[in-house]
């Protein structure tokens, strides 16, 4: 199996005056094509700077990132964007919808910045709503739709580009219990169908959806671990 990341010798620092925060100290690691691996840790252990990187909203202080056999971790911001835009479909804890746009123009929008043609688009972000349940709610706008359903908008939106990975960002934060399981449902079939989802969670019982486990504590891998137990929805 070919891997999608690779991840040599990461180090990220942030200066506040003179302090420097070391908020990831020497991290590598690699993740394949088509895996499903969640990343926990504590407030304070990296996981969010090490989300950041690896969804190219931030570059290491030094180390290498290969995403897909390309070096981005020396890029300049608007060849980031241009990555993130194609590479990657991120989906959000707060959902980051406009709240003006109905879901199908929330959907479209990863497509306008990509140049594709307005007829294809629209077709494009019809289809992905309707694979995600939401073929009968296009027309609505989020605060016309429950917690649930925004969610689907977020993920529909993640997907419209066809990316190489999802990257789930405490995907189940703000929804009840219920909700949380259809949502992760979804991000299920999702990986099924062969995309790679990297999720990034505090909550135990989310982690456990993932077919690996990555922990960091202090900015540092603390285990790297096959699920075996993970849950079948």
């Amino acid at each position: 199996m070919s891997n999608i990341i690779e991840i040599d010798h990461i180090i990220k620092n942030y200066y506040i005056g003179t302090v420097i925060v070391r908020a990831l100290r020497d991290v590598s690691l690699t993740i394949n094509r088509n895996e499903y691996v969640a990343i926990m840790g504590p407030s304070g252990s990296g996981k969010s700077t090490l989300m950041n990187v690896l969804g190219c909203l931030d570059t290491p202080t030094d180390g290498i990132y290969m995403l897909n056999d390309k070096d981005v971790s020396k890029m300049e911001d608007n060849q980031l964007a241009e990555v993130r835009n194609r590479e990657i479909g991120f989906v959000f804890q707060t959902f980051n919808l406009l709240p003006r746009y109905t879901a199908l123009e929330n959907v479209t929008l990863p497509l306008i910045y990509a140049g594709v043609s307005k007829h294809e688009r629209i077709e494009k972000a019809k289809e992905t709503l309707t694979k995600v349940g939401l073929g009968d709610r296009m027309d609505h706008k989020p605060n016309e739709l429950s917690g649930g359903q925004r969610q689907r908008v977020a993920v529909a939106r993640a997907l419209v580009n066809d990316p190489s990975i999802i990257l789930a960002d405490e995907p189940t934060g703000n929804l009840d219990s219920k909700t949380s399981k259809d949502i992760m449902q979804l991000l299920d079939d999702i990986h099924s169908s062969g995309n790679t989802v990297i999720l990034v969670t505090h909550e135990e019982d989310i982690a456990q959806y993932a077919g690996r486990i990555i922990r960091l504590m202090d900015g540092e891998v603390e285990s790297d671990v096959l699920n075996r137990a993970k849950v079948t929805v």
